[in-house]
């Protein structure tokens, strides 16, 4: 089947640092699906951050080690991208991957992005100008739900019609959206009868308490308000004559709010036993779903766009109670894996106030999707019935959580989902073949310095200016003063010293000589590099250039 090189920056596939995001999560859990069950003969992975080698084949090996060969292409090495023909960036930047691809042939290889959260206002950016980046229709945006999607088409709409009023209709056609969910390895989140019992001494649990859990960050603004399901599970322990526990398995942010977070949201159900383990380390993220009788989670906030937990609480076989909002509504099936509780939001056009002030940087990303936030409503008394239901009916959480897990295995598994990628590069692959070709051209946004200031100096070098050594410079003595620190800096594609000195002791040996000889004296493909460092050798006193008459 078709491939692609892996975008491989640690950023976007390391869990073991101390911010651990969704999309850390969902990057690693790609990459070891990936890994898993891609069917192809080697892995093309792009060292695009420059890190050591050694750190690279660590977070790999740390992270699912390959059974096949590793290609792995250097920093700077972009254009042996089209060994494998498309690339996968995890995230929907392609934009300025397009127009850097543009400088060395736009048909070498395809693009495939990915959605994350797409409210930032940089995310925002983003998309707009997929319409006029350089991207083409052999390029690909996956969107991880219908949600974002809508999102994505919605935005783009609104960019085409600025577009259209100022230039007209598009001629060019444009890069291609798919749906395509985020998958998890639904094997890593097998629960065990042995964790159950560890996890419950461990915190406390009788054996006969329901447990419901949590998984996320804790953040009010920025991810998700626990009062919504605090004050749900509230309602529901009040009508059970069941002993209800809450575990809220995550991490805090930020730093220093834990005890006012956790210590509210506990006010808001005293008849539920609250407690959190910090959800951060491998051990836990795993194994804590063993603890659970079934899965909440109230999403509220525009920040989210799929909704990994849901999924991986599905993996275990719990059934979910979540908010029917954005990916949720995707993943888990109401009244079959669990029960979608109803979310009500604003109409259209009820938001510009928000937006307005967003745009203005009046207030914050955390203020405006807090504030977004603040005026969407989970019917609570739904949430409180399937609660009741679920704590009062062990036979309907078996029966939920069971399905639950065939519906995650079968098409939430990586080894479900990473086909679908497969078959996505296949597409992009063909569509690219078929174009025509087009010759590497210059980013109108990044172009040469020598181009765009070219109005700055008196005079620009050329072929017939001559150069003459300067008194007493010899290689010795130019070597000093270029190794020198007031020389040296900003180091950047100059004349390796070999050459230097070969330019040096021709004109010791020969006298001046024009730029156009001296060229000659390197390999055909350095002659520029050449050129450009003679200005360098004059700028420190080695040489001295006369103008050609």
């Amino acid at each position: 089947m078709s491939n692609a090189a892996i975008y491989l920056h640690p950023n976007a596939f390391d869990t073991s640092g101390e911010a651990l995001l969704g999309r850390h999560s969902a990057g690693e859990s790609f990459l070891r699906g990936f890994v898993r069950h891609a069917d192809v003969d080697r892995f093309h992975f792009w060292n695009a951050a420059g890190r050591p080698q050694a750190e690279l084949d660590a977070l790999v090996q740390r992270i699912e080690a390959p059974g096949r060969p590793i290609n792995w292409i250097g920093q700077t090495a972009r254009g042996r991208l089209a060994e494998a023909g498309a690339l996968n960036y995890p995230s929907p930047g392609i934009d300025a991957e397009a127009w850097r691809r543009r400088a060395i042939g736009q048909q070498l290889y395809a693009l495939t992005g990915i959605t994350h959260t797409t409210a930032t206002g940089r995310t925002m950016r983003i998309i707009g100008d997929l319409l006029t980046a350089p991207l083409r229709d052999y390029d690909a945006l996956i969107c991880t739900s219908s949600a974002v999607r809508g999102a994505v088409e919605t935005q783009l709409q609104m960019v085409r019609e600025h577009l259209a009023e100022l230039h007209g209709p598009r001629r060019s056609p444009e890069l291609q959206r798919v749906t395509i969910p985020l998958g998890v390895n639904c094997g890593d989140f097998q629960t065990s009868p042995a964790d159950r019992k560890r996890w419950r001494e461990q915190l406390g649990i009788p054996d006969d308490a329901i447990v419901v859990l949590y998984v996320g960050r804790f953040q009010v603004k920025v991810k998700m308000n626990p009062a919504l399901m605090a004050m749900a599970l509230e309602r529901a322990a009040r009508r059970t004559s069941k002993e209800i526990w809450w575990v809220n398995s995550g991490w805090i942010e930020p730093a220093g709010t834990e005890a006012v977070y956790h210590g509210e949201t506990a006010k808001l159900c005293p008849s539920v036993r609250y407690v959190h383990v910090d959800g951060r380390p491998a051990d836990v993220r795993f194994s804590i779903w063993s603890v659970a009788d079934l899965f909440i989670s109230f999403s509220d906030n525009i920040q989210e766009t799929f909704g990994l937990t849901p999924v991986e609480a599905m993996a275990a076989g719990l059934p979910c109670v979540v908010s029917d909002w954005n990916g949720y509504r995707d993943t888990v099936r109401d009244g079959l894996d669990g029960v979608r509780i109803p979310t009500t939001a604003p109409r259209p056009n009820f938001g510009g106030d928000l937006a307005y002030y967003f745009e203005n940087a009046w207030i914050t990303y955390d203020n405006y999707v807090g504030a977004t936030a603040q005026y969407v409503a989970v019917d609570l008394q739904k949430a409180e019935e399937a609660l009741l239901r679920l704590f009062e009916d062990a036979d309907l959480r078996r029966t939920l959580g069971a399905q639950a897990q065939r519906q995650a295995r079968e098409v939430f598994d990586w080894a479900a989902i990473i086909p679908q990628y497969q078959a996505l590069w296949a597409e992009q692959d063909a569509r690219r073949r078929a174009h025509p070709p087009a010759p590497p051209r210059v980013n109108p946004y990044r172009p040469d310095p020598y181009t765009l200031f070219a109005g700055y100096p008196t005079r620009h070098l050329q072929p017939g200016d001559v150069l003459a050594i300067n008194p007493g410079m010899d290689w010795p003595a130019a070597k000093a003063r270029l190794d020198a620190p007031m020389a040296a800096y900003s180091r950047f594609n100059r004349p390796t010293p070999a050459e230097c000195e070969t330019v040096i002791a021709f004109l010791a040996e020969h006298g001046a000589a024009p730029v156009a000889r001296l060229r000659e004296l390197i390999p055909e493909g350095r002659r520029n590099f050449l050129e450009r460092g003679l200005l360098w050798l004059a700028r420190h006193d080695v040489v001295t250039i006369h103008p050609a008459a």
